[in-house]
């Protein structure tokens, strides 16, 4: 796999992190992802059903289908096995981000400190989640912590919001940004798929990602 974060992510400059309890609605949720115009996801493993509904995401055409809340190096070999053609990770974990290496696809670790972003330079990477965004100052405290780390972009997760992520998008260091609102898990559980499709759009529309 030569894939990596910053040509997977480059064009699609926002992408929806879900949170999914069956495997049902991947359907209908890629549906309206696609038609909203972010054909992307990243699957968090937060429920039962989570590599199934990988699996099932997978098999979508023109999806952009990763992993999220992946802690281990096991973890890494069960999402690769389903289809996840990337890696998310809350923290930083040598081990994972080595695993994810053999395998031949691209990681994504958390980082929250200037430490924890130096080791990832040390391992070789140069993006970034820096989770959780807003718990850390938001584009304000993004700014402070990646000035001195001219060679690493940032994929912000947790508090992106409509409110903020022009802000987010428009920072040089960022490369892209995690957001949940338009997949909210009450809207994906209700079947409101219309409503993820309009929420996507507009969402699609902040990020200068056209349908």
């Amino acid at each position: 796999m030569n894939e990596t974060i910053t040509g997977l992510f480059s064009a699609l400059r926002l992408i929806p992190v879900v949170v999914i309890e069956s495997r049902e609605l991947v359907v209908p949720l890629a549906d309206a992802l696609a038609e909203g115009g972010l054909p992307c996801a990243e699957i968090t493993l937060r429920t039962p059903s989570a590599l199934d509904a990988l699996k099932a995401f997978a098999e979508r055409p023109g999806m952009l289908v990763g992993a999220g809340s992946v802690c281990t190096p096991d973890q890494v070999s069960q999402v690769v096995d389903a289809g996840a053609r990337f890696v998310v990770s809350p923290g930083l974990s040598e081990s994972v981000v080595l695993r994810c290496r053999d395998l031949g696809v691209p990681t994504l670790p958390g980082v929250a400190t200037a430490t924890e972003i130096m080791h990832a330079i040390e391992l070789g990477l140069d993006v970034v989640k820096l989770f959780p965004a807003g718990h850390l100052g938001g584009p304000a405290g993004l700014r402070s912590l990646a000035a001195p780390f001219h060679s690493v972009r940032f994929v912000p997760t947790g508090g992106v919001s409509p409110m903020n992520i022009a802000e987010y998008l428009s920072t040089p260091a960022v490369l892209a940004v995690g957001g949940s609102w338009m997949v909210a898990p009450g809207l994906i559980r209700a079947g409101r798929f219309d409503e993820i499709r309009r929420l996507t759009y507009e969402a699609a529309a902040m990020s200068g990602v056209r349908p």
